[in-house]
């Protein structure tokens, strides 16, 4: 006996990959942000493929050319290729950035999913530390951070994280604390589950999404910040390509060779546009009102 076609259930991640593409595909900006995202980690990737020039070797014979067929981007003080410098300072930038992202995203949402559940002088504690965080503006911490670590790309990365793991903190917290009323946790709870287990099985899983939407939406402010902790000579040391410090050392040369600093900052505010936008779409996703429209 055959069974209808119709009558054979569809996988269940076929249907969530339609309702995706679905999604993405009715908003034109979050689909011109996926894909500047992708050309971005594509490059990001695949630079050593295709950058046409190694990216330190010196070449003084032809420091600070103009853009031509040699040099799509020109060159530097040093005769350097500025094309192949932007293609390797994309795995620096942005790699801080889905470093910062991903790292203050699962350390301060674990922190935020414990403190919400034990409660108690833990959470007390944990709160107070991280208003006191909170109280100073976030570039001037980090730039102290940094300074206090060491100028490196490394100590950089870490000044950021370290700033960013508070606002992923008191998100989760908010989320444990009404997760941690539903019936079926306090279910847990009576039977005696432990607290590791009611975090990792029934509280963070249902706190995701939206520490989700907070770590997309980070991803392009941590590119920002790394750009501007190399900008000010506190994260990437020469001869580390890295776009903040292209800029930096290129506005001495502005007047003249405007290529210099116009194509990393090209680079960064095209980055930073296309991950903010995926991350405005990603929120829109994973919003519940806007399911039914």
């Amino acid at each position: 006996m055959s069974v209808p076609l119709t009558a054979i259930p569809r996988p269940q991640w076929r249907e969530k990959l339609t309702y995706l593409t679905w999604q993405i595909r009715r908003s034109p900006l979050t689909m011109a942000g996926l894909l500047i995202t992708l050309m971005v980690v594509m490059c990001m990737i695949f630079a050593p493929w295709l950058a046409s020039h190694d990216p330190n070797t010196l070449n003084l014979a032809e420091r600070l050319a103009p853009p031509s067929a040699e040099h799509w981007f020109g060159t530097d003080e040093v005769g350097r290729d500025l094309f192949s410098r932007v293609l390797y300072g994309s795995q620096q930038s942005v790699g801080v950035g889905l470093f910062v992202a991903f790292a203050s995203c699962f350390i301060g949402g674990l922190l935020g999913c414990f403190s919400g559940v034990i409660g108690g002088r833990f959470d007390a504690l944990t709160m107070r530390l991280m208003d006191i965080m909170l109280s100073v503006p976030s570039l001037v911490l980090i730039m102290a951070l940094a300074a206090a670590l060491g100028a490196s790309l490394f100590n950089a990365m870490l000044a950021i994280t370290l700033v960013r793991i508070p606002s992923y903190v008191r998100l989760a917290r908010g989320q444990a604390l009404g997760i941690r009323q539903m019936g079926y946790v306090k279910a847990a709870e009576t039977f005696g589950a432990q607290r590791w287990h009611m975090v990792h099985w029934h509280v963070a899983r249902n706190a995701m999404p939206p520490l989700l939407v907070q770590l997309s939406l980070d991803i392009g402010s941590a590119i920002l910040m790394a750009s501007a902790l190399g900008f000010i000579g506190l994260g990437a040391q020469q001869p580390t390509a890295e776009w903040g410090a292209m800029v930096a050392t290129g506005r001495n040369y502005i007047l003249d060779n405007w290529w210099y600093s116009t194509f990393p900052g090209l680079a960064i505010l095209i980055t930073a546009t296309g991950f903010n936008l995926l991350g405005d779409g990603v929120r829109d996703l994973l919003d519940p009102r806007q399911q039914g429209k």
